[in-house]
């Protein structure tokens, strides 16, 4: 039976680089979002309107500059849950590997790919199109690969072996953002006013999914999107992207275009984190509009704390806050 309906989800199966490799000139109606939903790109606010936090994290291992570097960490949480980060220790090479190795996958011939097609979202790893395509009503155009990536022993034997490069390269950038992601924590929490230490065990005992997202050019980007709005349920995303495309809504609700920093990378703060500070940082929502001409790649690091971890109660102050908060239901 589950081989029967796997083989009914394969026949339904059309990925967005398959659509744009054929030279569609239209998108498909399945794709057409209500009027009300279309990104209407031109209409969105630009860069130029309003400064979207870009934070050096040179200075956040110097003991007398880090407070400088914390502090433009919560006022990027408290005004936009998003901030940019450059200076953030992952080299370049290793970001270059991890981006040639997306390509190459994505470049695969589709028979291979769909070798890890799965519409289980509980699948360690999974070649997929849109977010549900077997279900959802509107699809979206992109298409991707996810994969369990902490600890990285446990997981990297199930990821893709073709192209032989993936294991090597796209392990190094989850190893690189694991790390990156224990950084930005710390300081996260010590601009709460908790010890930087507070998370040290649920952060280890966390998880971490990579999502290798590929959104081909699109013959009708107006009336499409890559990603649809949205908040992450984790505590923090860090995504690596290749070209201009996300954009996240602001405090009056709208939608502002995040430009593309060569060598920056973005943090997205999630739901968990949104709870942990008790409303004091918001998870930031978000949505991804796709492009006529090029093909944009991205990498979200998705962090979260255990899946496991009950009600948990705090008593440190949060900037004078109540005293004694809920914490967490990750349940």
């Amino acid at each position: 039976m589950e081989e029967a309906n796997k083989s009914v989800f394969n026949d339904c199966f059309t990925s967005a680089m398959s659509l744009t490799d054929s030279g569609v000139s239209r998108v498909p109606t399945r794709y057409i979002l209500p009027p009300s939903e279309r990104p209407m790109l031109g209409s969105s606010i630009d860069t130029d309107a309003i400064n979207l936090p870009v934070i050096d994290l040179f200075h956040l291992h110097n003991p007398l500059l880090r407070p400088r570097v914390i502090h433009e960490i919560e006022m990027a949480c408290k005004g936009f849950g998003f901030f940019q980060i450059i200076n953030h220790g992952i080299s370049s090479s290793v970001v270059k590997g991890a981006i040639d190795a997306a390509t190459r996958f994505f470049d695969l011939p589709a028979d291979e790919k769909m070798l890890l097609v799965s519409d289980s979202f509980h699948e360690p790893v999974r070649y997929g199109t849109s977010i549900n395509h077997s279900t959802e009503k509107v699809h979206y155009w992109r298409d991707f690969i996810k994969h369990y990536s902490h600890p990285l022993s446990k997981w990297i034997d199930l990821w893709p072996s073709n192209p032989l490069c993936y294991k090597e390269k796209v392990g190094k950038y989850a190893e690189a953002t694991h790390l990156l992601h224990k950084q930005l924590t710390e300081a996260i929490l010590e601009s709460l006013g908790l010890e930087t230490n507070y998370l040290q065990e649920e952060t280890k005992e966390g998880s971490q999914v990579m999502a290798v997202n590929c959104y081909p050019s699109c013959p009708e980007p107006e009336i499409a999107l890559g990603m649809p709005p949205h908040s992450d349920y984790g505590s923090l995303t860090i995504l690596l992207q290749s070209s201009q495309g996300l954009q996240i809504m602001d405090r009056n609700n709208n939608w502002v275009c995040v430009p593309y920093i060569e060598g920056a990378l973005i943090v997205q703060l999630g739901d968990q984190v949104e709870v942990m500070s008790n409303g004091i940082y918001k998870s930031v929502v978000h949505r991804v509009t796709v492009n006529k001409d090029i093909t944009r790649l991205s990498f979200a690091s998705l962090h979260s704390l255990p899946m496991d971890m009950k009600e948990r109660y705090h008593t440190e102050k949060i900037h004078r806050d109540t005293q004694e908060e809920q914490f967490m239901n990750c349940q």
